[in-house]
């Protein structure tokens, strides 16, 4: 019979999400609509989409695992990305929304690159283009790992058949849904994720007693687990931390900015972002604490997943509830999965349409490149399930392995094109890809079982140093040194930069000015 329920559930909230989509398609007639919604996104709906299609199977799952595993000074991780979330949205997001427009209404994060510098080799574009098929590929993978933790948890089932399932509807919704598919059911995901983690813990602390039982529970199995210093290392603090760097260059975040309806609307997304978040996080954490102490207390209950913790939700969520509601908020779990993974294969579908074909010169018809973003989709989809084919692949690692590449080779040089008039090209170009090659490599190297290769010949006394770190730092002083070197950036790019910041109060596009590309050396 609970089982009856868990489906009751599932099959309710598929067919919400189905009507989403077809809303959203109904509302899709162009290209533009298909990967950035017209650019008419309420900052309430942006603010909760990125949000969601940030956070969510890491929300629910890796984060209270690591907790639940490794006590507070897992929070480290916490305090990082939500300080670079807040920066993020303060800082970069009303200055991309004005400036993506402004440089030859750019829908793409690569292609804001190539117009931003005036790019006419295309590298730029290219690159970019390349860097998010390679890193979503794993982000997505993360996503399907996610998805099959959580049908073995729920029903029983495989492994593999679970994350098989999850792909394949996942892959059938991206086609039709679009953009505003996606950033549609992540608003109704956000909204139910913030329910969850405030019904979930504050259920689970009744049960074992109130606040006081619960604290007194989690001592007994933990007597560390308040300390965020305990077993912690200098490096793994920062690494922990260095995770709010990865913001300002993650694809499918930055891409909720540039569909903003105007430079303005950045405030009223802070405010929602960011009040959200707090409050997700906070959930997180009493639902580690929540469940340390219940199932100390019930010994007969089982945690489906003891290596790493990251079915406590899952399991407290069926534990506690009833089977309908229950059902109800396994089945967000799994759209919010699935969500995330959508928002992420829209993301690598442009980049090869709009970013590597259109970069190389090759025009496509509409139904051309209909056909050639879903083509990326499935191709994409099929080397992350077999990623994903390793039932102990853990999510907070290839979610961490995906974040550093982003965060690495586009994060400094979103910064520097929004704040920093003197990038060029070249200097970009060689950053990016300086800083992608860093992450991957440094975090393969420390990936490996057999040996690890010590990249920092002993400097962190064995400690894992985040790849974001040398990356992102790789990354910002090529940018800056190649910039220095060779020439000034043309006039034209100079006054476009001049029009953003004089236009970014008023959220006003200046009439584009045709004046000369040619530059000065330095």
């Amino acid at each position: 019979m609970d089982l009856a329920f868990k489906i009751i559930a599932l099959v309710i909230y598929f067919g919400v999400m189905v009507g989403i989509g077809l809303y959203a398609f109904r509302k899709t007639s162009d290209g533009e609509d298909y990967m950035l919604g017209g650019r008419q996104l309420h900052p309430f709906t942006a603010a909760l989409s990125a949000g969601a299609s940030d956070m969510s199977g890491w929300l629910l799952m890796g984060l209270p695992g690591a907790l639940y595993m490794g006590g507070l000074v897992s929070a480290w991780i916490a305090v990082g990305l939500t300080i670079g979330a807040g920066l993020n949205w303060y800082f970069v997001a009303p200055r991309l929304r004005q400036y993506t427009q402004i440089a030859d209404n750019s829908i793409t994060v690569p292609s804001f690159f190539g117009n931003r510098l005036h790019d006419r080799t295309h590298i730029l574009r290219i690159a970019a283009g390349v860097i998010i098929l390679l890193f979503f590929t794993f982000y997505v993978s993360s996503g399907m790992v996610a998805g099959g933790l959580f049908f073995q948890s729920t029903f029983g089932g495989s492994y593999l058949t679970g994350m098989l399932i999850v792909g394949g509807v996942t892959i059938l919704y991206t086609l039709f849904g679009g953009f505003l598919g996606a950033t549609y059911t992540d608003v109704v995901q956000g909204l139910i994720m913030l329910v969850s983690l405030i019904a979930v813990p504050l259920v689970a602390m009744t049960v074992v007693g109130g606040p006081a039982e619960m604290f007194a529970s989690v001592r007994e199995v933990n007597a560390d687990f308040g300390s965020m210093t305990a077993g912690a290392t200098v490096v793994g603090v920062i690494s922990s931390l260095a995770w709010g760097l990865g913001y300002f260059g993650q694809p499918h975040i930055i891409v909720r900015f540039m569909a903003l309806r105007s430079s303005r609307d950045a405030k009223y997304g802070f405010t929602v972002g960011m009040s959200w978040m707090v409050l997700c996080v906070i959930g997180a954490v009493f639902t580690a604490l929540a469940g340390l102490a219940y199932f100390q207390q019930n010994q007969d209950a089982v945690l489906t997943d003891t290596k790493s913790g990251e079915t406590v939700f899952l399991d407290l969520s069926q534990q506690l509830f009833h089977p309908l509601i229950a059902g109800i908020l396994l089945a967000a779990v799994l759209a919010a999965i699935m969500s995330t993974i959508s928002s992420q294969l829209i993301v690598s579908s442009s980049a090869l349409v709009e970013d590597l074909v259109g970069g190389f010169g090759v025009k496509l018809s509409p139904t051309g490149a209909l056909w050639a973003g879903r083509i990326g989709v499935l191709a994409v989809s099929v080397i992350a399930v077999v990623i994903a084919l390793d039932p102990g692949a853990s999510v907070l690692n290839l979610v961490g392995f995906a974040w550093a590449g982003f965060g690495a080779a586009f994060g400094p040089i979103v910064l520097l094109s929004l704040f920093w008039r003197r990038l060029t090209a070249a200097g970009a170009a060689a950053g990016m890809v300086a800083g992608a090659a860093v992450a991957f490599l440094w975090g393969q190297s420390w990936g490996a079982e057999d040996q690890p290769l010590d990249v920092t010949w002993g400097l962190f006394g064995g400690d894992h140093l985040y790849e974001i770190v040398p990356g992102f730092l790789i990354c910002l002083v090529l940018a800056v040194g190649v910039s220095l070197i060779t020439p000034r950036p043309a006039a034209t790019t100079m006054e476009e930069f001049d029009d953003m910041l004089e236009t970014l109060e008023t959220g006003e596009i200046p009439v584009h000015r045709e004046t000369s590309q040619s530059g000065t050396t330095a």
